[in-house]
């Protein structure tokens, strides 16, 4: 009898991101199949995707839905070692954490994401 062994296969290491957003942006992000993040505008030098959901919920629900009227929060997987390049940016107190990703380097941080981008939580305005 002889035996046989079994590789398995490993997913590279991810880390999960959200990204606060409103609508104008989602639909983008939806037209490009839940893949991909639009490019900037050129008001827009730095995509900022952020390290916990809960500063996410304060953005989508603190900026978002007064600025367009529903806020989102998104989660997705960035493969960790590319994520490596970006510091952390501490943009206030202990747990508001952000990347800032160069507009010129959106298009390949695209290319790091696994999987898709999700809705998590949606915001309105309260009656």
């Amino acid at each position: 009898m002889t035996s046989q062994s079994v590789q398995s296969v490993r997913s590279p290491s991810t880390t999960t991101l959200w990204r606060p957003t409103g609508p104008q942006e989602l639909a983008l992000v939806e037209a490009a199949d839940w893949r991909a993040w639009p490019p900037r505008l050129p008001e827009q030098p730095i995509f900022y995707p952020v390290l916990n959901e809960d500063y996410a919920i304060r953005i989508a629900r603190d900026w978002n839905v007064p600025a367009s009227g529903v806020g989102y929060v998104t989660r997705f997987e960035v493969g960790t070692d590319f994520l490596a390049r970006y510091p952390v940016q501490q943009a206030g107190g202990r747990t508001i954490l952000e990347l800032w990703v160069p507009a010129e380097e959106l298009a390949e941080f695209n290319r790091h994401i696994v999987g898709r981008i999700e809705v998590v939580h949606e915001f309105r305005p309260q009656p």
